[in-house]
């Protein structure tokens, strides 16, 4: 059922927040990105930081509708006038609401939902995809914004739009298991990864993370052969291709969920980064509650992406790599 006709009814004023109450889990999830369940208990690990005392002038927003309001709003492509108008609020308090919440997140969940976790059963993930000794896959993504007052050439990609860079580390089931958001798009990706605070260290055998051909080829760093290649080569290739498709299915639902990481983020631009890791935050909670992810989400992206296009590189062109697949299964490996 579509958020519109969910409404019907519902009045001007408070009209999310009064179907809230009938909605099922379906609806929920279609509105939020998540059940209810899964939603109150978000509000009662933040409700430490956001819950407000009433005035003698007003009542507080409660927890829930602080929530509400800014899920909604990285949910949807919406506008803060039109959010407003959905909760029955002042335009300005979306953007005061979403800022507290997502600062929220950032203080109470990043550093224990964004995390490696068990490295062991990474490493046993990534061997079962035909890689051995990895513990992640690392990426770059274009965040599209609006375009700065102050050095705005810095921030113009290879594609023409303004964006910042959100680099992440991803494990073999498409979760953040580090990030680093912020950066303007004309910092290299190279250039990203030498400032970030990423390490590998050791487990019984020296681990080794995925990249494309913008990152250094390191003892801990594989990145695809190019040039000409022989059979071993493009083998490897192919393999180091197939793992990095984590990275392509978290990217995917990231921006599936929320989807206002594609509208031109209406932000202060210092406050772009942590509005970026909220959403990385609430991605692997969606993720680890197991969450449903539509197919139609999928297609709001490509509709999106087609307006922002990403300016990446590939390592391997697409008829190459079906010209492997192809010689793998003639082969029988």
């Amino acid at each position: 059922m579509h958020r519109g006709t969910l409404l019907l009814g519902s009045g001007n004023q408070h009209r999310v927040v009064g179907v809230m109450q009938v909605w099922d889990d379906e609806q929920w999830v279609q509105n939020f990105r998540m059940r209810k369940a899964t939603f109150m208990g978000l509000c009662e690990e933040l409700a430490p930081t956001l819950r407000r005392k009433d005035t003698r002038l007003r009542a507080a927003l409660t927890v829930e509708k602080r929530v509400a309001i800014a899920i909604w709003k990285l949910a949807t492509p919406d506008c803060y006038r039109s959010v407003a108008n959905q909760f029955g609020v002042g335009k300005s308090t979306v953007g005061i609401v979403l800022m507290q919440v997502c600062k929220a997140i950032n203080h109470i969940l990043l550093r224990r939902t964004v995390t490696p976790g068990n490295v062991q059963d990474i490493v046993a993930g990534f061997e079962q995809m035909g890689f051995p000794n990895c513990r992640g896959a690392i990426d770059g993504m274009h965040i599209p914004i609006l375009a700065p007052p102050h050095l705005a050439s810095e921030c113009i990609n290879r594609k023409g739009y303004f964006s910042m860079v959100l680099q992440e580390l991803v494990d073999h089931r498409g979760r953040f298991i580090d990030i680093n958001a912020g950066w303007p798009r004309k910092v290299h990706d190279a250039r990203i990864f030498r400032n970030t605070a990423i390490t590998v260290g050791e487990i019984e055998k020296p681990t080794v993370i995925l990249g494309d051909p913008a990152y250094p080829l390191m003892p801990w760093l594989m990145k695809p052969y190019t040039g000409s290649l022989d059979t071993s080569k493009e083998r490897f290739n192919y393999r180091l291709s197939r793992c990095r498709m984590t990275m392509e299915c978290a990217f995917g639902h990231l921006k599936g969920r929320w989807r206002s990481l594609y509208g031109k983020l209406d932000l202060a631009e210092h406050s772009i980064p942590a509005v970026i890791s909220a959403c990385c935050t609430l991605h692997n909670i969606c993720e680890g509650k197991g969450e449903m992810f539509t197919q139609a989400w999928t297609s709001e992206v490509q509709h999106l992406e087609a307006e922002f296009a990403q300016p990446e590189s590939r390592a391997i062109r697409g008829a190459q790599l079906l010209h492997f697949r192809m010689s793998i299964i003639r082969d029988g490996s």
